[in-house]
C-alpha cells in the first residue's frame, strides 16, 4: 500500500479537526459549503489511510504521523 507523506496527512486531520470543530472555514462559508468540505476530507482521509471511516482513518493517521516523528 502507498504511505502518504506526513506532511500531507497532518494537514488533512489539521483541516478536518478545525471545521469539525466549528472553525477553519473561509469567512462567508454557508454550513453547506463546511459540511461538503468535511465529507471530501472524511474521504480524502479514508482512502489515504485505508480505511473505511473517518474516525478509523483519524486514528490510522495519528498513528502514522507518530511513527514518522518518531524516526
Amino acid at each position: 500500500m502507498l504511505m502518504p507523506h506526513p506532511e500531507f496527512l497532518r494537514k488533512l486531520v489539521a483541516e478536518y479537526e478545525a471545521l469539525q470543530a466549528g472553525g477553519g472555514a473561509e469567512p462567508g462559508g454557508t454550513t453547506a459549503e463546511r459540511a461538503a468540505r468535511l465529507r471530501d476530507l472524511a474521504y480524502t482521509l479514508c482512502v489515504s489511510t485505508g480505511t473505511r471511516d473517518v474516525a478509523g482513518a483519524l486514528e490510522t493517521a495519528r498513528l502514522r504521523l507518530a511513527a514518522a516523528a518518531a524516526v
